[in-house]
């Protein structure tokens, strides 16, 4: 996966060169001269959260890797490599790891990282009183813990995982101080404690987040060049969802960064001698509406063979996205071990298709044009979040045009409590969701009937066959990559034969910056990593 810079093609995790003067270390930078300065950082929407654990947004992602390691790190190639663990041994079986950690490690608030706070973290995620979100899907099939002696830990898992390791290194199962988890409770989510480069000052709601140099850091993973204290003196993370407002921010040098930079201000930046664009690949789950198969006529695979057929994605992609974001075809991002490409092209828009579905199943035109059957019209309720992500509003009003045209009325809900209509009440027809991850175990908890991430019921989809999850159990065990990659393209052809998705677009993380900017790098994920970032000169 690349990261272009430009116009120019760089590898993702490539560092920035040391300031002038600072001579380079083995790994990096001599970390007892940093360079100082502020790095302001737009971000498109607000963090729900700065508790690694209590997160389910990709946004809270870019502050809290800089409060939080984890105890792997995966390199651009996808290997598993050292950070807060040093080594590592897995069982023949597969069900117990035994790590060995770093000695020399300690949080922010002076407690020592060792075996006890890797323990209290993974039981911590695990305990339904923690209210953990995604940690919970990720720590999977975690069943306990034993301290062995200080600096080494044995995890025992319930069944073999060949995504466990790489999931570790995601920073939603960062570790978290265990003194402040005690201290503030529920509270940790605004109170973050963790071991990383940064450490946190404050957040304004809806405003700003600041973070300042951790001056003890000496323990990054060989992923950067700086394994030292951080060039910059802070970074202040400026909350703007108005698009014009953060971009125009970036202009004027109001701020040095800002993200998710929009599609039609792509081209006229990149003539900008002033500014960088940064852009990269995410992988994971693309942007998928999924259908409720809980509640009618959304239980009938005729009827959401009809919303497949009756969204125009192609018109979607060209209109709002003009060509910088990539069709998704299938529940993988193309980047993602498995992906199915056969399952490009597979389909296409068909309104008349989608009408002939809907006329099988009975519902007829009204004299309004929307459809009924038995007394009732044929209504969807498409919730959305609000502010508008990635125009992900916009795609809700394209999408309630072109299913009234096949005379189904669509009702839009653009909520800021998405999770209590989604997650709490189910109360959705189609909603959109997308998730960054490394391994396609991730489709467990969109998937499998064992979810259960809506209502405490089911998952997004509500997709319950058993034949879907005997491909995911499979494909978690299983071991011998190639086999790997067949059961998962089995597993999206089976998802999109019975029509629970409607895939959307892949998203490409951009990021326009100040020419003054430098060395900033992106993970495996794509998300942004600050160790190397020096500010200078224009």
């Amino acid at each position: 996966m690349l990261l272009v810079l430009a116009g120019c093609q760089t590898q993702r995790g490539e560092p920035g060169a040391p300031p002038e003067g600072q001579a380079a270390s083995a790994n990096g930078v001599d970390p007892v001269q940093p360079a100082g300065g502020e790095l302001t950082f737009a971000l498109a929407t607000s963090p729900d959260s700065l508790d690694p654990h209590r997160s389910g947004l990709a946004v809270a992602v870019r502050v809290i890797r800089t409060i939080h390691d984890s105890l792997v790190v995966q390199d651009d190639n996808g290997q598993i490599k050292p950070w807060l663990a040093e080594s590592w041994d897995i069982s023949d079986d597969g069900l117990t790891y035994t790590f060995k950690l770093r000695e020399d490690v300690k949080f922010h608030d002076g407690t020592p990282f060792n075996a006890e706070a890797v323990k209290y973290n993974f039981d911590r995620i695990v305990n339904p009183e923690t209210k953990a979100r995604n940690a919970v899907a990720l720590l999977r099939p975690y069943e306990s813990s034993e301290v062995v002696d200080e600096h080494t830990i044995r995890v025992h898992l319930f069944e073999p995982s060949s995504a466990f390791l790489g999931n570790l290194s995601q920073a939603l199962l960062g570790i978290v101080s265990p003194t402040a988890a005690e201290k503030y409770g529920e509270d940790l989510v605004r109170h973050p404690v963790g071991t990383g480069p940064f450490k946190f000052v404050s957040w304004s709601e809806n405003a700003s987040i600041t973070v300042e140099r951790n001056e003890d850091y000496h323990w990054a993973p060989e992923t950067v060049q700086n394994a030292g204290v951080p060039y910059l003196d802070r970074i202040t993370f400026h909350i703007i969802p108005e698009e014009a407002t953060r971009i125009g921010s970036v202009q004027s040098g109001q701020v040095l960064a800002a993200e998710t930079v929009p599609p039609q201000n792509i081209a006229s930046l990149e003539q900008d001698p002033g500014i960088q664009i940064f852009k990269t690949d995410t992988n994971g789950l693309p942007y998928t509406l999924f259908i409720n198969q809980s509640r009618e006529p959304w239980n009938e695979l005729k009827a959401r063979k009809a919303l497949l057929y009756g969204v125009n994605v192609d018109a979607i992609i060209k209109s709002l996205y003009l060509g910088t974001y990539e069709r998704a075809w299938s529940p993988l991002a193309p980047g993602m071990l498995g992906y199915n490409k056969a399952l490009e092209n597979s389909f296409s828009y068909d309104p008349g298709k989608a009408a002939a579905l809907l006329d099988e199943l009975g519902w007829k035109a009204g004299g309004d044009g929307i459809r009924e059957k038995d007394g009732k019209k044929l209504t969807l309720h498409y919730v959305e979040v609000s502010p508008n992500r990635e125009k992900r509003n916009d795609i809700a009003a394209m999408i309630q045009q072109q299913l009234k045209q096949i005379g189904i009325d669509v009702k839009v809900e653009i909520t800021k409590d998405y999770r209590t209509v989604v997650f709490e009440n189910g109360d959705y027809d189609l909603y959109g969701n997308s998730q960054v991850n490394s391994d396609p175990e991730a489709l467990r908890s969109f998937y499998h009937s064992s979810s259960t991430s809506v209502a405490g019921k089911q998952s997004l989809s509500g997709l319950k066959d058993p034949a879907v999850d005997r491909l995911l159990d499979e494909g978690n065990v299983e071991t011998d990559t190639a086999k790997r990659i067949k059961i998962y393209e089995q597993v999206q052809q089976e998802i999109m034969d019975r029509a629970a998705i409607i895939p959307i677009y892949v998203f490409p993380y951009t990021v326009a910056a100040s020419r003054s900017v430098s060395g900033l790098s992106f993970d495996y994920l794509g998300y942004p990593i600050f160790n190397d970032v020096v500010l200078q000169e224009k």
